[in-house]
């Protein structure tokens, strides 16, 4: 299997490579569409500010290219973010793949959320072995609203779709490189799909 992830400048690649590496799977990072479009699975990460990351995107010409893509994609974190709507961070028009947009949290809440806490309501084969209210790792200061494409949903001050699944597209908010034996599980299970 060829799984490559998409390497714009805004990801916190490393990280999702060893996760890749502890399932006897090489994840080759690019940002050349040829080799993109040749995947068999891609990872589309992100971390960091929205605007400046779509600015990337845009400067490698990935914009167009990825709502097209055919194979299965996993957008994490300001990854799954940018494949919605539009977002406040920046006031940023997204890709336009997930149809929800992205708010801040409200000021009452400590910004970012940071640490674990658990998806609930799931609906996908993507959390196949999953149990609910398990727990992920979570690093963020913006959430995507629910839509019809919410697979599974989260609480902090308010409740909002922490996964998102359109066609060949899956979005999560957390951080499954990071959370442990359940989100080592979900990239296996994206692998299989």
């Amino acid at each position: 299997m060829k799984l490559v992830i998409i390497n714009y400048g805004a990801g916190n690649i490393k990280s999702i490579q060893f996760a890749f590496n502890r399932l006897g799977v090489n994840a080759e990072l690019s940002h050349d569409p040829e080799v993109i479009q040749s995947a068999d699975k891609l990872i589309f990460p992100g971390v960091g500010e929205a605007n400046s990351a779509m600015t990337m995107l845009k400067k490698s010409g990935l914009e167009t290219l990825i709502p097209n893509l055919e194979q299965p994609v996993l957008g994490i974190c300001l990854g799954m973010q940018l494949m919605c709507n539009y977002t406040e961070e920046g006031h940023t028009k997204g890709l336009g793949i997930f149809q929800t947009e992205v708010k801040r949290f409200s000021n009452e809440l400590k910004v970012p959320q940071m640490g674990w806490n658990v998806i609930k309501d799931l609906k996908s084969d993507l959390f196949k072995g999953i149990k609910e209210d398990e727990y992920m790792y979570l690093v963020h200061s913006y959430y995507a609203e629910h839509c019809a494409e919410t697979i599974a949903a989260t609480d902090y001050g308010i409740n909002y779709a922490s996964a998102l699944k359109h066609k060949n597209f899956y979005g999560v908010q957390f951080h499954p490189e990071k959370s442990s034996v359940a989100g080592s599980r979900i990239l296996e299970n994206f692998l299989n799909l």
